[in-house]
């Protein structure tokens, strides 16, 4: 019910939006998990038809709630792409009943592909790399693979804090793009700050790495919120702006709303049209309702999802 208040008091309609954020947030996605996807009534009163929805499979999740939240996104018409966290899988056989239940219960074919967050793997794989060796993705016909991308690094992958590991990650997966028959793109952990991303994202372009990249966006929260998922996560240099807002009295007891630096890449990217910057994800780490009324209010309702590769 707060949604539909909160989209009454601001009916994206009547505000005025900026055309070029609204073009960045053509096709955005959004992050759920099966319990908070429970929370909500009826997506299709809150998200365009057609967004697609990344299902977060967090270590403890049953396999089931997965399956069954991605079948209630497909009977309403979203696209659907659960996470195959790499740590959690125990090895080929249960990789593969994975995939026949969500294709043939939910009739999903496409998936985030990725290490996932746990320290000590559960079998046999510990590395999205090894998922996609497995050909079992292509062989059950996914038309749309993402990877996960660190534009800050990942101390999982590169415990000195460097970049090598990522960097030559993402090499061999932009190599894989090549030969799989799917569609592939770089979703990033959230970011705060528009410049360590940009210049990510141009490095990448420089070294031949032509994947598209959805930026991932922190939706409105509670500052405490966002710095104890920052921390959590391994987000390192941009988690000084929400170290400086917290200094702000006056800040510090409002919701953090990703306004500017979102207004920060879609200047970028109206600026340099042939970015690799393709997109926003958002991750609803304050609530769905927060991150799609923002959403809805800063253009997204008019997005159309098939638009961004």
């Amino acid at each position: 019910m707060a949604l539909f208040n909160f989209r009454k008091q601001r009916d994206p309609q009547t505000l005025p939006i900026n055309p070029e954020i609204e073009a960045l947030m053509r096709g955005f996605s959004i992050e759920v998990m099966p319990r908070t996807a429970e929370k909500v009534d009826d997506f299709r009163a809150i998200l365009p038809k057609g967004t697609r929805v990344y299902i977060a499979h967090i270590d403890g999740t049953p396999i089931e709630d997965m399956v069954h939240t991605a079948s209630r996104l497909a009977a309403d018409g979203f696209a659907v792409m659960p996470h195959f966290p790499a740590r959690i899988i125990a090895d080929h056989a249960t990789l593969a009943d994975w995939i026949a239940r969500y294709q043939g219960e939910a009739g999903v074919e496409q998936a985030l592909v990725l290490a996932g967050g746990v320290a000590k793997p559960v079998g046999d794989f510990h590395s999205s790399i090894q998922l996609l060796q497995t050909g079992l993705f292509d062989k059950a016909g996914f038309t749309r693979l993402h990877v996960a991308g660190h534009p800050e690094g990942n101390r999982d992958i590169d415990p000195d804090g460097g970049i090598k590991g990522v960097s030559e990650a993402l090499e061999w997966k932009h190599e894989f793009a090549k030969q799989s028959d799917a569609e592939m793109a770089i979703v990033t952990q959230f970011i705060f700050e528009s410049e360590p991303l940009i210049a990510w994202a141009e490095a990448l372009q420089e070294a031949g790495i032509t994947l598209p990249v959805h930026v991932g966006i922190a939706g409105p929260a509670r500052l405490q919120t966002l710095i104890r998922y920052a921390i959590s996560c391994g987000v390192g240099a941009s988690l000084k702006v929400l170290q400086k807002r917290a200094k702000d009295v006056t800040k510090l007891v409002l919701p953090y709303e990703p306004t500017e630096v979102v207004a920060d890449l879609a200047a970028y990217k109206a600026a340099n049209p042939s970015s690799n910057i393709a997109g926003l994800h958002f991750f609803p780490l304050g609530g769905i309702s927060g991150s799609v009324g923002w959403a809805s209010t800063h253009g997204g309702r008019s997005a159309r999802p098939t638009a961004v590769p």
